[in-house]
């Protein structure tokens, strides 16, 4: 019948992740049970979140038990159904884990999701522009928390990814003034000539207060929050009254192993005045078609623009993860598991 490889979590990390981490494991593929779909797996979502999961810290779900396979998003193809909602053929997306081949039940930690078909989409775009861990991240942490107005100055850390890349363009559409946060020149040069920011400081290279000062000169209205430490603090300084933060990440973060000491200057919410609010996507899933409505549109007219940063082979995904905290990728960083299926 085949078999399925996954990738088993075996120790938590320290820091970096490694693939001495995980225990590659091969089985068999067994026979589907009453209420199974088997799913080959085509598409993971490398995500800072991922390195969330291998830790044992309090999170947003249970940590990823050592002993299992690894946690992860993912699309793929529907091979054999013994459950009446699916058939084979049928793509779907999901909680796949880092694996090959995924058995989905009514047990599993959430329902799998068909893809909307007939869009003119890749499926793999389901999981960066369209996607948990893209576009509707961007959408509803942009527009029903930021709630950006008109002639506002909106600053999106990690501007370059997946998510940042997304919100700041969510942000011009909507008449606002954008400053993008990045790690390169290259990525400087991404976030302004092809997204539209109306311009980006290179963290790596400059000064983020200072420039903070130059290109806002009379204050944040509205701040996109990928990154936290010494960058939420410059942006801290810098809030204008009644300002909105949008607590999406702080990768800066994830790799440490002692409890958050927090932004030095947190008073300053208090003295502008200013709102910050958490998030996570899946707080909005009864809301998802009112995103697709907005940004299916925008992403096959062009409007919204995205890149993709495609890794391929299972045994590759510790490596993809350390991508996200070097800034290697630009874009949606994806893993290929198996080969594109027509949508």
């Amino acid at each position: 019948m085949g078999t399925n490889r996954q990738l088993i979590l075996t120790s938590r990390p320290d820091g970096r992740v490694s693939l001495a981490n995980f225990e590659i494991r091969d089985s068999a593929l067994r026979t589907v049970q009453e209420g199974e779909v088997l799913v080959r797996t085509q598409y993971l979502s490398i995500d800072p979140t991922n390195r969330i999961w291998m830790s044992d810290r309090p999170q947003y779900m249970p940590p990823v038990e050592l002993g299992t396979v690894m946690r992860g998003f993912g699309i793929g193809q529907v091979i054999e159904s013994r459950k009446p909602d699916f058939q084979p053929g049928d793509l779907v997306a999901g909680l796949l884990g880092w694996q090959t081949h995924c058995y989905s039940d009514a047990s599993a930690l959430r329902p799998l999701q068909k893809l909307p078909s007939g869009l003119g989409v890749p499926p793999r775009a389901f999981l960066g522009s369209l996607g948990m861990t893209g576009g509707l991240t961007a959408y509803f942490g942009m527009m029903v928390i930021g709630q950006p107005k008109a002639g506002e100055t909106v600053v999106v850390s990690a501007a370059a990814g997946s998510v940042g890349s997304l919100a700041g363009q969510l942000a011009k559409r909507h008449g606002c003034r954008v400053i993008g946060i990045a790690g390169s020149p290259e990525k400087c040069q991404y976030v302004t000539s092809e997204l539209g920011f109306d311009a980006c400081i290179d963290y790596a290279h400059e000064d983020v207060g200072t420039a903070l000062d130059r290109l806002c000169p009379n204050g944040i209205d509205v701040y996109f929050e990928n990154v936290g430490g010494a960058i939420l603090e410059a942006v801290l300084a810098r809030l204008q009254l009644r300002a909105r933060i949008v607590l999406c990440g702080m990768i800066s973060h994830y790799n440490d192993k002692d409890v958050l000491a927090g932004p030095r200057n947190f008073d300053m919410i208090l003295h502008r005045r200013a709102r910050i609010e958490g998030f996570i996507v899946s707080d909005f899933i009864a809301r998802f078609p009112e995103a697709f409505a907005e940004l299916v549109p925008l992403v096959l007219s062009g409007q919204l623009k995205y890149r993709e940063h495609i890794v391929s082979g299972l045994e590759n995904a510790p490596a993809a993860v350390n991508m996200l905290f070097d800034g290697k990728n630009l874009g949606k960083l994806l893993l290929q598991v198996a080969p594109d299926a027509a949508s």
